[in-house]
């Protein structure tokens, strides 16, 4: 490494040691809610400052409403939670044209997309075009009513939650829609001892109010100081092996995952691993990103991006061993 890039990550050290100073302040505030759940709180931190939306899928009860609630409030900005029903109308979520008879003119009624942090609960019990609607907004930052387009708050992050049972009379994300969202986390239950720390805690009546720590021009900023983190060459060309690796295995020395993957990741994995793998430096407090950040982040943002075969259902292959194995087995810088 050369003098100058020493120095130049020097300086990037010492403004990511600056702009993460309310990351401590933001996990102790949202911890005297929630007990573990450490990584879900980590990824939704790095959604937030990657400016990526977040899929959080796992059985009810599993708090992740209430993470995302109290993460939201420790937040001095907007928040509003949707819950989707298979009644909801695109109307009900970006807003709608009224007429006001005492002006005898339309009037633009905003709807609750029009906030910093959104909460879109079990959205996969919402119909196509109100998930069509949402996911249109998540990706122009900005939504039409009328003949006009409305530029959303910054910043602006969609944190969807859906359940993987009860299937009957849902609708399921498309592939390319669930592609929109730079990370899907997988959200398991707690342990034991958590298990008992939340029952103390939950039994004992309602939890203490939780106070705003954390403003937006913070979050601002820090997503600034993140774009800064330095990558080296090599991680850069180690983050693309592994999303070519989703495509090609074969070329890769992967001959078995080659009929087990019917669809790998688009280019789009591509940036949001890049993204992620900065953002997770950030939250350690590093001016670099090292191959360990992009392995971290590399199973959330590639599990919902891999697509496998009927062959590797009937074997009971899911796409989560497929990335599995792709990580295990490229070769690390």
């Amino acid at each position: 490494m050369t003098e100058s890039r020493s120095l130049d990550i020097e300086v990037i050290q010492q403004k990511i040691q600056q702009e993460s100073a309310f990351v401590e302040r933001l996990l102790t505030e949202v911890g005297r809610v929630i007990v573990g759940q450490s990584t879900m709180i980590e990824r939704l931190l790095i959604g937030l400052l990657a400016d990526g939306h977040v899929l959080m899928e796992g059985v009810p009860g599993l708090a992740k409403t209430l993470t995302v609630k109290t993460l939201a409030e420790a937040i001095d900005t907007k928040f509003r939670r949707l819950q989707f029903t298979p009644d909801l109308l695109p109307a009900d979520l970006i807003g709608t044209l009224i007429f006001d008879p005492k002006d005898q003119e339309f009037k633009t009624k905003k709807g609750p997309i029009f906030a910093n942090i959104i909460l879109a609960d079990e959205i996969n019990r919402s119909p196509a075009k109100v998930q069509a609607a949402l996911l249109e907004a998540m990706q122009e930052h900005q939504v039409t009513i009328g003949e006009n387009s409305y530029k959303l708050d910054d910043p602006f992050l969609v944190l969807a939650t859906q359940n993987p049972i009860e299937q009957e009379g849902t609708y399921p994300l498309p592939e390319a829609q669930v592609d929109r969202f730079m990370l899907k986390l997988s959200v398991e239950y707690p342990t034991g001892d958590e298990e008992l720390l939340i029952m103390r805690r939950m039994s004992a009546g309602p939890p203490e109010p939780v106070k705003p720590v954390v403003t937006p021009d913070e979050i601002i900023r820090a997503r600034a100081a993140t774009q800064m983190i330095y990558m080296d060459q090599q991680v850069e060309r180690y983050i693309v092996n592994l999303v070519l690796a989703t495509r090609d295995p074969a070329k890769y020395g992967m001959n078995d995952l080659a009929d087990l993957i019917s669809y790998g990741a688009s280019p789009r994995a591509t940036i949001c691993l890049a993204k992620t793998a900065r953002a997770h430096a950030f939250l350690q407090r590093r001016g670099f990103v090292t191959p360990d950040d992009v392995r971290a982040m590399g199973m959330d943002v590639l599990r919902h991006r891999v697509l496998v075969t009927y062959e590797a259902e009937a074997e009971e292959v899911t796409p989560e061993d497929v990335v599995q194995r792709i990580l295990d087995r490229v070769e690390v810088p």
